[in-house]
């Protein structure tokens, strides 16, 4: 038993890094496409892309492991029932928990790798992206610098240039601010210069448009009248346009756990979150992987509970699956209940207990003593 326990063993973790390689690649493409086309929209570099798709990997990856460690149980022990490798084990005497040894083993290892993500990468990589995106949002040049294309650096406001050359000169440039619903500015000139420019030596350098041989054209939309004004140069603040940088907000979610548990009040104080928020967030990490634990037996259970049928394990799959659902819609009505009052936070485990309890049941099913059909005349068919 113990040699079947490490085969059976380096089987689920065999599919578990297939199904694990296969489901990340899908998602983090999926999720690399959309910050393509919004980086490169903003006139960022293939190098901006590549790093903002890697701090988003460790996202990608806390959620795929329970849905791989999962599958990988579940296909596992469906090719051992098929190959008769479980029925052989069944007939001999081995319960069904003695069975569950492996995968108890299996689920404590996915939960140890969810640790990992939850506690130590998933923080990390969320505060890097926040310092990184207050470092784009302090790069005008990256940001508006990109000629024959309509640039949209805020929401309302429309910026276009035709041509850049090589000193910098930005040759007739187009922007339309219509953030002010009750005003539409459009600005126009044959030639620009992004320049940084500060009122003293105390203050910081603010990004500014110097517009030369242009007109802006001012529309009330209240009485639908249009002002228009010719200037030789003027100058526009870029900060009011794209926002001030200024320090990256912090989440309950890019802080270490254990901040998030010993100092919580400063944590909500810090990050403008209640403290219910912050609380579920701590212990949302730890259940995270009880789940992982869970879904794994859940996936083992489901299999050994059912029989033999000419029509697959479509119907132990389909139960196993409607219980991780049950277990998912349990985790979502708990955590609206810690988030509303921290002092219930051991209700954020009951997700946990109630997909053990399941895989509990699946297996104590499994092992059932089966009773033969008695005869009408009182003997017991074989």
């Amino acid at each position: 038993m113990a040699r079947f326990d490490r085969y059976l063993l380096s089987q689920f973790l065999l599919l578990f890094g297939f199904f694990s390689l296969v489901l990340v690649s899908i998602f983090w493409i999926n999720s690399a496409v959309r910050l393509f086309d919004q980086l490169i929209a903003d006139g960022q570099s293939a190098g901006i892309v590549l790093q903002y798709t890697l701090l988003s990997l460790p996202r990608v990856i806390g959620m795929i492991l329970p849905i791989a460690g999962f599958a990988g149980v579940v296909y596992v022990t469906n090719r051992l029932s098929g190959d008769s490798e479980m029925v052989v084990l069944r007939s001999s005497g081995i319960s069904p928990w003695r069975l569950a040894r492996a995968a108890l083993v299996f689920g404590l290892f996915v939960a140890a790798a969810a640790s990992v993500i939850a506690h130590l990468l998933l923080p990390l990589s969320r505060q890097e992206l926040a310092e990184r995106q207050q470092a784009l949002t302090r790069d005008v040049t990256a940001r508006l610098l990109s000629d024959g294309t309509f640039l949209h650096p805020s929401d309302g406001v429309t910026f276009y240039i035709r041509q850049i050359d090589a000193d910098g000169t930005l040759n007739d440039i187009f922007l339309s601010d219509r953030r002010n619903p009750a005003r539409t500015e459009d600005f126009t000139a044959r030639r620009a210069y992004l320049i940084n420019a500060a009122e003293s030596e105390e203050d910081e350098a603010q990004p500014s448009l110097v517009m030369i041989d242009g007109m802006v054209q001012t529309l009330n939309e209240e009485t639908r009248q249009l002002v228009v004004t010719r200037f030789d140069d003027f100058s526009y603040d870029l900060t009011q346009m794209i926002g001030d940088a200024g320090t990256p907000d912090r989440t309950a979610a890019s802080i270490r756990t254990w901040d998030l548990l010993t100092d919580t009040d400063a944590v909500a104080a810090a990050t403008g979150e209640p403290r219910g928020a912050v609380i579920e967030e701590a212990h949302g990490r730890f259940r995270d992987a009880g789940i992982a634990l869970a879904a794994a037996l859940i996936g083992f259970g489901a299999m050994m509970a059912g029989g033999f049928s000419r029509f697959g394990a479509w119907r132990q799959i389909g139960l196993a699956v409607l219980m991780l659902v049950a277990v998912k819609m349990t985790e979502n009505v708990t955590a609206g209940v810690v988030q509303a009052s921290a002092a219930l936070w051991p209700v954020a485990y009951l997700p946990v207990l109630l997909g053990l309890l399941l895989a509990a049941a699946l297996l104590w099913w499994a092992g059932r003593a089966k009773r033969l059909p008695a005869h009408p005349d009182g003997a017991v068919t074989a």
